[in-house]
């Protein structure tokens, strides 16, 4: 059987991660709240590797964001003669889902219409012409652009910042600074970035950290969760100056657990806790002392891990491929943690863009058979497991459909002599490579040929369709079986009587 598969992380050019903390910037993660419109210049004046290094360049700045509503929501759009919608707000909740469809986006072409881009983001971001700014949570409106003349931008850019809508631009070209830095809000030197677009990546860090800064939640969040400890972190509010936090925290359902209080300096930003109860649900609050404003409390739930060894596994840890044939493959993945993951997703594609499958299954399965595969094509299979912290974590292997492989049709021997015989067959030459012709008998006199003493064989051509063989032992078995790519097919078998 032919199969190849090898997994890797998701973590490089290709792949990235999706582990939800533990590799990610600590001011990433589950620290936001917000929604980002991108607005991708993808006119014809944007050469194709240009936008290529565009749409990687997406893919890296999202990546880290926790997704879905009450977190980071992304939608893009690309400018072409008429704008159209890649995905909506609402359309990816999923790292995996959301990076694989940045990086499949096809360049439009076209015009270089960036007004009637802007106003299909401003219905995308909720903002009404003279509404002002609306509730709910931080908008950002992130455009990309080769640095041509955009059109008439600026009424439908103010209408954005009017909107609450933080505008930032970048330009890989030779722009307009000027009308560049009248789109952006300020302050101008976080919000607008002027790159060749080969080195587009050195500013991502920057530019995430920009849009971190405009859609930062005021959130207390948990990192590190161990059986006996647990980090939490916020943003800062006070300083060392201005006041001090008030931290308690207990198990929710033990009413009898005292409630364990500490107070921190104010330019504290993150805390571990200690001595906690393994696989316990705590309640912990923070609330700001200050005496110039007032500050909200925040507030969080987590629970601990069991105090079992071994069984913080984040990541499948294994994921194999098995049972390949033309049309299907197993997909195995282990060690189960039931207790963690509510449910596995495998979504599967072939390479290297193909329309993306989805398989759901529970918790306690392991294993999957994917069936209406193509044969003799390499398939990216990625398993995620979706755990009941709302955490996704997930690898990835590329896995290989075995031909088809078909018989030989028919075989014929025609004597020729005492001792020889004309050979003719009929197989499918069209993905045939060759053929192998064995025989049982003496050594042939003709060159080329390969034998031990009691049997011989040859290499034909595909183009062959018989040949003749000579000084061939009574009651020789004569055997005919195409080759493939990657295997010998079923061949046919006669015997020579004389």
């Amino acid at each position: 059987m032919h199969w190849c598969a090898f997994a890797f992380l998701i973590s490089g050019a290709l792949l990235r991660s999706l582990n939800a903390q533990d590799d990610l910037p600590v001011a990433v993660g589950d620290c936001c709240e917000g929604d980002i419109i991108i607005v991708l210049d993808a006119s014809s004046s944007v050469a194709a590797y240009e936008f290529a290094n565009m749409v990687h360049f997406l893919s890296d700045l999202i990546h880290p964001f926790l997704l879905g509503r009450g977190r980071v929501r992304v939608g893009l759009l690309q400018v072409g003669t008429e704008p159209r919608v890649e995905f909506g707000l609402d359309t990816h909740s999923t790292r995996a889902g959301l990076h694989r469809a940045i990086r499949h986006t096809r360049q439009l072409q076209g015009d270089t219409n960036t007004a009637s881009a802007l106003r299909l983001a401003q219905s995308m971001l909720g903002v009404r012409p003279g509404a002002g700014r609306g509730d709910g949570p931080p908008k950002v409106l992130l455009w990309l652009t080769d640095g041509m003349e955009p059109g008439p931008i600026d009424e439908p850019m103010a209408e954005l910042r009017r909107g609450g809508v933080a505008v930032l631009a970048v330009s890989t070209g030779s722009s307009n600074y000027q009308v560049l830095r009248r789109t952006v809000s300020p302050p101008i030197e976080d919000h607008l970035h002027f790159v060749d677009v080969d080195d587009i990546s050195i500013i991502t860090e920057d530019l995430r950290n920009a849009i971190i800064e405009i859609i930062r939640a005021d959130r207390l969040q948990v990192r590190d969760v161990k059986a006996t400890t647990a980090v939490l972190q916020w943003r800062p509010v006070l300083s060392a100056a201005t006041g001090t936090y008030e931290l308690h925290y207990r198990p929710t359902s033990d009413s009898g657990a005292p409630h364990i209080r500490r107070t921190l300096p104010g330019d504290y930003s993150t805390v571990e806790l200690t001595n906690l109860r393994p696989a316990t649900e705590y309640t912990a609050s923070l609330t700001p002392e200050s005496n110039q404003q007032p500050l909200k409390t925040l507030s969080v739930t987590f629970t601990t891990d069991s105090d079992v060894p071994n069984v913080q596994f984040r990541n499948p840890i294994t994921v194999s491929i098995s049972d390949s044939g033309p049309d299907r493959v197993r997909v195995s993945w282990g060690p189960l943690q039931p207790s963690r993951v509510r449910r596995y997703q495998v979504e599967y594609a072939v390479l290297p863009v193909g329309e993306v499958r989805t398989v759901a299954l529970k918790g306690h399965e392991n294993s999957t058979v994917l069936t209406q595969l193509r044969p003799s094509s390499q398939y990216l299979v990625t398993v995620s497991a979706l755990h009941f912290s709302g955490q996704e974590t997930a690898m990835s292997v590329r896995a290989c459909t075995q031909e088809v492989l078909s018989p030989l049709e028919d075989l014929q021997l025609r004597p020729m002599g005492r001792d020889s015989v004309q050979v003719e067959w009929r197989g499918r030459a069209d993905r045939v490579q060759g053929y192998w012709v064995s025989w049982d008998g003496t050594r042939p006199s003709s060159s080329g040929y390969s034998s031990s003493s009691s049997s011989s064989s040859l290499y034909l051509p595909s183009s062959s369709v018989s040949t003749f063989l000579t000084n061939l032992a009574p009651n020789s078995r004569v055997c005919v079986s195409p080759v493939y790519e990657t295997a010998r097919g079923e061949g046919l078998c006669c015997t020579h009587r004389h």
